[in-house]
């Protein structure tokens, strides 16, 4: 056994980095990484390459350790850490696709994010077994993706994934941009969670740059954060429901959503609250007229949305159709590190907002829900308790907003490299970036949630009859743009 602090012991610090260690280390120590994580010790937060190197980013979850170990790679080759730990497999096809760098032993050399070649699905073999090909293209306004079903009768016996058809190339947009441009790219990931996404990017930046953003600022960042999760959460909740027939939660969970956007639009001037967050704080502040929108929004969801809870508990036709559907086993959630409702519905304890502390959150009192069942309606009741968390947030947030500037003044031209986990509504965030001495973007990684998640819904819908599949993909709600980058 081989501690996290032991790992980066090993290897040869960079001190340019913030706020946690990053070490560069031999193939022994990378290969060690690899049985830490096998072992479960270790959980995989990211898994990324460069110009000549692979980063591996590792938490132990135990004793709150969080650091980055680095792989230089002049032969453009290094150990393959699939091999071992399933979760990496898809992160090092990507690396091999867009950096040429080669997993040694991997145990899945098709390429991922590059379709200009045929794709050699995985083989099933048994009686009786046909595939359904489903996508890229869907019905009505969905992002690509195509979905390889084999099924026996009703009953699916394998579902696999291709993805990567919306890569749009972002993190070499973000390359030698300045850090205005970068932190809007940034923010343009994945559409539903631009604020999260801000948030990181601005965090990792100030890292580098080892300046914070005012107190009035964080708190800002977190009223928005928290409209984010709310507005989604609603979402969500009702088109699952409309996913099982149940369209009268659909409507009413719609109305609510929209009530969010509208605050949000009058408080933050945009509904999604896009490009507010900037590096060294906010873009605009928060006026009393603003603040009374957000009141309204609260008392009004505090009225209609108990009710909804109750007609979604009380519906025997619509609990037939998520209780005991999709089940994620926890072991698999725990091997994936699976974050936010997929992960806390299958047992796994783990909130940035809590276990990877960052203002304020540390100042405010908000419970992390977890339950075990891991099915659909405990995905549904996850997004429940963090609806009713949230509300009682944005109340904190408003009544202890301090005063102050929002933004801090950027320093001059320096190099650094910060990295930043951000709890968004789907999980965590993890971004990644090194500055060179012009103060430009030499590199940036942008990881969702969506990495970990995606493999584990094809581990759900295994046993299910082909017509829950909508069920336990909305009840996932996995990003394509997030991960396809």
């Amino acid at each position: 056994m081989t501690t996290l602090a032991e790992l980066i012991s090993q290897g040869r610090a960079v001190d340019a980095h913030r706020p946690i260690p990053r070490a560069i280390v031999d193939e022994a120590a990378w290969r060690g990484s690899a049985e830490e994580l096998r072992e479960g010790r270790l959980t995989l937060c990211g898994l990324w390459g460069d110009r000549a190197a692979v980063h591996m980013a590792l938490l132990d979850t135990t004793a709150k350790n969080f650091a980055v170990v680095s792989l230089e790679c002049p032969s453009r080759r290094f150990p393959s850490i699939g091999r071992l730990h399933p979760p990496a497999i898809r992160l090092e096809r990507t690396i091999r696709d867009l950096w040429g760098i080669e997993p040694e032993d991997a145990p899945d050399t098709r390429p991922w994010l590059d379709h200009r070649e045929p794709y050699r699905f995985l083989p099933v073999e048994g009686e009786h077994l046909h595939q359904i090909p489903v996508g890229p293209v869907h019905a009505g306004i969905i992002e690509p993706g195509h979905f390889r079903f084999t099924a026996g009768g009703e009953i699916i016996v394998r579902l696999e994934a291709r993805l990567g058809y919306v890569h749009k190339g972002v993190e070499k947009l973000i390359e030698g941009a300045e850090l205005s441009r970068a932190a809007k790219l940034a923010g343009r990931v994945s559409g539903d969670s631009t604020v999260a996404y801000a948030i990181a990017f601005a965090c990792a930046a100030e890292a580098a740059l080892r300046i914070t953003a005012p107190p009035r600022a964080r708190w800002l960042r977190a009223l928005m954060a928290e409209l984010e999760r709310l507005a989604n959460h609603f979402g969500d909740i009702g088109a699952i429901c409309n996913d099982a027939a149940f369209a009268m939660m659909h409507a009413h969970c719609a109305v609510l959503r929209e009530r969010v956007l509208r605050a949000s639009d009058r408080a933050f001037g945009h509904r999604l609250m896009r490009d507010c967050v900037v590096p060294g704080g906010t873009n605009l502040d928060l006026a009393e007229t603003g603040i009374a929108a957000i009141r309204d929004m609260l008392a009004d969801a505090g009225r209609r949305f108990p009710p909804l809870i109750a007609l979604y508990d009380n519906t025997a036709s619509l609990q037939d159709r998520t209780v005991g559907t999709g089940i994620l086993r926890a072991e698999l959630a725990r091997q994936f590190g699976a974050g936010g409702y997929v992960g806390r519905a299958s047992g796994r304890s783990f909130d940035a907002r809590r276990d990877l502390v960052y203002s304020p959150y540390d100042q405010l009192e908000f419970a992390v829900p977890v339950r075990d069942e891991g099915d659909v309606n405990a995905r549904v009741w996850i997004r429940i308790r963090e609806v009713e968390q949230s509300l009682g947030l944005i109340d904190q947030i408003l009544r202890r907003l301090p005063a102050g500037p929002v933004r801090t003044e950027m320093p001059q031209a320096q190099s650094g490299e910060g990295l930043a986990v951000i709890e968004g509504f789907r999980g965590d965030i993890f971004v990644w970036l090194r500055l060179d001495r012009d103060g430009l973007v030499e590199r940036c990684h942008l990881r969702d949630p969506s990495w970990f998640q995606w493999p584990l819904l094809e581990a759900a819908i295994d046993g299910n009859i082909v017509a829950d599949f909508p069920l336990c993909n909305k009840s996932f709600n996995c990003s394509y743009s997030g991960h396809d980058l």
